[in-house]
């Protein structure tokens, strides 16, 4: 054990400034015998440290290493398991419990005992020691003193380290100091026994004189216990003092308590002061309103600006005061009730002054307008409201100021507004319709009466009208679509009323400057009626502070409804003002209670617009639809976009009932079984309403639905054009559609309508079709004789009767060609063409010009059959030299001169 303490003290604690003094070989209790040593080391630097270290051997060689280690100040127990009977456990409690089984009882007792020696030292007794002998504890140092020589002995007597160590190392100079001791004495080294000997006997004779000198000194000791009595008696004495002065500084430490108590209440009252001066201050800052102010609220003037400023200035200091935060326990003192009492009843006594003013101020507005209404009734144009917004701007920040504390009052002053506003906006809107209607239909007395007359009356009046006006002859059943008879192609478009005509007047009786002439009014209406609007709009917005925040329920109303004063009221918790849907519901449900005449006579200056003239549903549509696009780019949901909006749903509707009517009229359409059909009357009226469609709608915003009527009445026509070719008598099938069809394919190449464009090559295909179906059935075989024996050879031929050989046939030999063509000469062929231009002029109409084309295709049909029964001859009748009478250039003068004689 003592060469492994050494070993460990040279490698691992003396490179660390430590000295080993206690070491036991343990292992772990409970588990596998693995050995390890606890070290109990001291630094050797000041101040001392006291370590426990775990020391293992290394598995690699035979070397040590640290492995951890504690401090011993945070030992706390130190356990030996049995005071009484030899047990080699203990455990040793840091951090936590480590059981530890020492290798013999005797290395566990020594070890423990080093414990105790530097807990006693160094830390105070502060390590409990439990299940350990006292008697052990007291004795082993006894057993240490024997077992060690005399000098050590006096070591451990004089507290040092030392003692606990069983093998000291020497240092240097004790090492010198040795090899000079065993250089003086020859045998040192032979005769170690008698070197001890002598050792030992120079060991007594200098203990003797140890002793020689301490006997001596006996009279220094019995002075120098004389002077410590002295001290002693001294030290009593100063105690003494100490004591007095003790008790003095007691009398003066309760003294300064007092005064420090004293002081402590005077700070307190202080600060008790200072904040009650705070708030004080606050109420006297926060709610005390000045005269000056509840004079305006009780007096102030509400007609001059100077009066407005003030009152305004008074209110909102007002508002300040009630609405200031009070601190807790503020609303407990009587001072500040009063106060808030009397803030109250002004606030009361202004909302009551300002809500009378301003109803007031709304009934003086409507007597000063109407005044002023005379001055428009001639004129196209709506009353200026500027002025009046001006003026009453000026209390906008009072309204907002009422909102804010009495919504009952601001509720009622926006009923009575509307109420009052709606009045005068009727009166003014119906004269500035009525004044509309007059310019559109005349400015007379009748024309007056007309533009008033109920809806049902002034439809059966313009229906008569535009009966007497047409020279048109109706033939089958009467309706409001008339029908019509076609006579003669010459006075076709006198006889036929308007295709668009929907029991009005007719549309080919109006100049066009009628047109433009409504197109101006309607836009001049729609011109007046959206500033007005908007600048109503503007002024509630910012009059009623309506403009700012969200009400409060996020669903919305798309629907602009009728509503009458009552509409507004809400019943509110606690007077606690809810928004109905949120404020731009409500600048709409206002718009719509003050302006709830214009859609109805919008309304009804369409219907008559669409009475005078079919036509003005175009123009209405593009220019409503032209102000609706506009309204919603600033704000769809305003109340002129959806007023607009709706009257554009009239609008529409309008139009495409037009264009029902107009494929109704089609589908009724009636001709006459005696006189030739030519351009049917929808054809042509297509043509003048697509035209018409055409330069009304040039870059509006609405084309599509142009588009879709445009697809709608072409298919209309072309079944309405199959239908009558189907039921003509007098004129073949294929002349009504190859003319008609003709007619559409050119107006639909004159227009250029990008959406039509199938439609024109499907009208172009069956005016081809057509065209040659009519000349192959009027050609027919004008050479008949000769179209049968042809028949009859190419018969033979298919039967498989070589072409050469057909003129050996009895039948169809050379003599009987002969014969046949003798049948044809120049002069009947002739005259047959002539017969036929006579027949095709008779069936084909003046308007369309078709005669030309269609007798040129029968000219090509002609010459095509000459060339086939020439062809026939030379490959059947090879060699034979016959031909026929007349010639191809006989057949292009006869035709020539035909065409040029009639």
């Amino acid at each position: 054990m003592t060469a492994i303490k050494h070993a460990l003290q040279r490698d691992i604690f003396t490179p660390n400034d430590e000295r080993l003094l206690s070491i036991v070989n343990v292992c772990k209790a409970g588990k596998k015998k693995r050995n390890c040593f606890l070290c109990a080391t001291v630094t050797t630097e000041r101040p001392v440290q006291v370590n426990v270290v775990k020391v293992k051997k290394s598995d690699k060689g035979d070397f040590y290493k640290r492995q951890t280690s504690w401090a011993l100040r945070d030992l706390a127990v130190v356990d030996a398991k049995d005071a009484v009977k030899e047990n080699p456990e203990f455990d040793l409690h840091f951090d936590k419990v480590y059981k530890w089984v020492a290798s013999s009882t005797v290395e566990k007792n020594t070890f423990i005992s080093c414990i105790w020696k530097l807990n006693q030292r160094y830390l105070r007794k502060k390590i409990d020691f439990t299940n350990v002998s006292s008697q052990l504890l007291e004795e082993l140092p006894k057993v240490a003193e024997e077992s060690v020589p005399s000098g050590e002995n006096q070591s451990v007597a004089g507290g040092d380290e030392e003692a606990v160590d069983e093998y000291q190392e020497l240092n240097a100079r004790e090492e010198q100091d040795i090899e000079i001791m065993m250089e003086g004495c020859e045998y040192a080294i032979s005769n170690a026994e008698a070197f001890a000997e002598k050792l030992s006997r120079e060991l007594q004779v200098l203990d003797g004189a140890n002793i020689q000198s301490i006997m001596a000194s006996e009279k220094q000791v019995n002075i120098l216990m004389k002077l410590l009595d002295e001290a002693l008696k001294e030290v009593d004495q100063i105690e003494m003092k100490l004591s007095s002065y003790e008790e003095m500084l007691q009398s003066v430490k309760e003294q300064m308590d007092q005064i420090s108590e004293s002081n402590h209440l005077i700070h307190l009252s202080n600060t008790n002061n200072v904040k009650l001066l705070s708030e004080i201050e606050f109420l006297v800052n926060h709610m005390d309103l000045a005269k000056g102010h509840i004079k305006a609220l009780q007096e102030g003037d509400l007609t001059s600006s100077r009066g407005i400023e003030a009152c305004t200035n008074a209110a909102d200091a007002l508002l300040q005061c009630m609405n200031v935060a009070l601190r807790p326990g503020h609303d407990m003192l009587h001072a500040v009730k009063q106060q808030q009492q009397r803030f109250s009843d002004l606030r009361e006594q202004f909302a009551r002054r300002l809500a009378s003013h301003l109803n007031s101020v709304f009934v003086q507005q409507g007597h000063d307008q109407s005044s002023t209404l005379a001055q428009h009734s001639v004129e196209l144009t709506l009353p200026n409201h500027h002025p009046f917004h001006r003026d009453l701007l000026r209390y906008a920040k009072l309204m907002e100021w009422l909102k804010n504390t009495d919504y009952g009052k601001y509720e009622g002053l926006t009923k009575n507004y509307m109420d009052y506003l709606s009045r005068l906006y009727e009166r003014e809107i119906k004269d500035f319709f009525e004044v509309a209607k007059i310019k559109m239909t005349g400015t007379t007395k009748e024309g007056k009466k007309f533009a008033t007359l109920p809806r049902k009356e002034s439809a059966v009046k313009q229906e008569t009208e535009s009966l007497h006006g047409s020279s048109g002859k109706l033939t089958g059943s009467t309706s409001s679509l008339n029908k019509l008879s076609v006579q003669s192609s010459g006075n076709r478009r006198s006889q036929s009323s308007s295709l668009l005509d929907m029991g009005n007047m007719s549309a080919s009786d109006l100049d066009v400057a009628d047109r433009t002439k409504f197109d101006k009014i309607f836009e001049q209406v729609l011109s007046e009626l959206e500033p007005l609007c908007l600048a109503e709009q503007d002024f509630i917005s910012k009059f009623f502070k309506l403009q700012q925040h969200q009400g409060i329920s996020g669903s919305t109303t798309n629907e602009a409804e009728e509503m009458d004063g009552g509409n507004l009221s809400r019943s509110y918790p606690s007077g606690v003002p809810q928004t109905i849907s949120s404020e731009k519901d409500m600048i709409r449900q206002m718009m719509t209670k003050i302006f709830r005449c214009i859609e109805p006579e919008l309304n009804n200056l369409i219907a008559l617009g669409d009475k005078i003239d079919s036509f003005n549903s175009l123009y209405m549509l593009v220019k409503m639809s032209h102000h609706v696009w506009t309204a919603q780019n600033v704000d769809p949901a305003s109340f002129l976009s959806t007023t607009l909006g709706n009257v554009l749903v009239t609008v529409k509707r309008n139009f495409d009932k037009c264009i029902s009517n107009q494929m109704k009229q089609m589908d009724e359409v009636k001709i006459s079984k005696k006189s030739k059909v030519g351009i049917l009357p929808f054809v042509a009226e297509f043509e003048e309403f697509a035209a018409l469609a055409e330069s009304i709608f040039k870059n509006a915003e609405r084309r599509g639905d142009l588009d879709k009527a445009y697809i709608k009445l072409i298919r209309a026509v072309f079944v309405s054009v199959e239908k009558v070719a189907n039921e003509s008598q007098k004129t073949p099938r294929d002349v009504v559609m190859m003319e008609n069809f003709h007619h559409i394919f050119a107006t639909l190449s004159r227009l250029k309508i990008s959406c039509l464009e199938a439609e024109k090559k499907e009208a172009k295909q069956k005016y081809t079709d057509h065209l040659q179906s009519y000349v192959i059935y009027s050609l027919g075989q004008p050479l008949e004789k000769l179209n049968h024996f042809f028949e009859g050879v190419e018969a033979r031929v298919a039967q498989g009767i070589r072409e050469e050989e057909v003129s050996y046939q009895l039948a169809f030999n050379k003599q009987e060609l002969r014969k046949v063509i003798k049948e044809y000469p120049g002069k009947e062929v002739k005259k047959g063409l002539d017969n036929l231009y006579k027949k095709v002029d008779k069936h084909l109409c003046e308007e369309e010009n078709l005669l030309q084309v269609v007798w040129h295709s029968m000219q090509d049909e002609f010459i095509r059959q000459y060339k086939h029964f020439e062809g026939l001859i030379a490959r059947c009748y090879p060699g034979s030299g016959i031909t026929m009478e007349f010639t191809i250039q006989d057949i292009l003068d006869y035709c020539s001169s035909i065409a040029q004689s009639h």
